[in-house]
């Protein structure tokens, strides 16, 4: 494992550059926005902005990730790319869990997940902050182009409509109802996994050792459980799941994230958000 560079007054500048770039990206919205009303011709199952899934692997534990955790959290609130929803996950390793600070949003799960794009990416090892977009690109969560970018990539592929109900909690699982259209046979894969991701509306720590002592940090979209329930094929998929939480959780502070993804960590045909109440 490894991680990027300490945050220096150079990262910091990445994050106002990211403003500057986001501003440039809603500012230029207005073609886009005029034909609106029309779904996308290269996503015909899902009317309106296209669900992209922006997923990126942190840790409290690591001094370089606090600029990545900002910067996922603008995606989430700014919506910078026009035609795009973007729906953001933080994932929490638990390699970071040294120096006297244990990360409570760490697990070994997001640990493997992370390593199965590791082989996925050819990557020689995994680090953190690292950003995958859709599950078809990965880089340094702490860079904005790169961001905006995938983002702008990723909203123009056919998409899978995925749609989230009957959500409620009862003790430590979540129960809801997951629908998943068909696989067209354009996607080039008879079936593909489907998962649910239970997240942390919002979260903070006080952070008392390691590389991130003294420092109050936030968060957005923290996932307590990534969850595959089933497959999808040409018959899409239909069926109410149960996902089990590492503790009781307050329903309203929590949002879900459904997806279906390409097996062995694969591409993400297509997502969709519940968010928090």
């Amino acid at each position: 494992m490894k991680s990027l560079s300490r945050p220096t007054i150079a990262a910091f500048a990445v994050l106002a550059l990211f403003v500057v770039i986001t501003g440039a990206v809603i500012a230029g919205a207005g073609a886009f926005a005029a034909t609106a009303d029309t779904p996308p011709t290269a996503t015909p199952q899902t009317p309106g902005p296209a669900p992209v899934l922006v997923e990126l692997f942190t840790s409290e534990g690591c001094s370089s990730c606090p600029p990545a955790d900002s910067m996922l959290a603008k995606l989430d609130s700014m919506q910078p790319v026009a035609g795009a929803q973007v729906i953001v996950l933080e994932e929490h390793v638990d390699y970071w869990n040294h120096d006297g600070w244990t990360d409570k949003y760490s697990s070994s799960a997001i640990t493997d997940r992370q390593n199965e794009y590791k082989s996925r990416f050819k990557l020689n090892d995994v680090y953190t902050p690292e950003m995958v977009v859709d599950g078809d690109t990965q880089f340094n969560g702490s860079d904005p182009k790169a961001a905006v970018h995938a983002i702008e990539e990723a909203r123009g592929k056919p998409k899978v409509q995925v749609k989230i109900s009957a959500f409620s909690i009862d003790g430590k699982a979540a129960h809801l109802h997951i629908d998943a259209a068909s696989l067209p046979a354009t996607l080039g894969v008879r079936k593909a996994d489907v998962y649910v991701a239970v997240a942390l509306d919002h979260a903070e720590s006080q952070v008392s050792k390691g590389e991130n002592k003294g420092r109050d940090l936030k968060h957005v979209a923290v996932a307590l459980a990534v969850t595959k329930v089933g497959t999808a094929n040409d018959q899409g998929f239909s069926r109410d799941v149960v996902v089990k939480l590492p503790s009781a959780v307050d329903v309203a502070n929590l949002r879900v994230i459904a997806f279906v993804q390409k097996g062995d960590a694969g591409a993400v045909l297509g997502s969709a958000l519940l968010p928090a109440k």
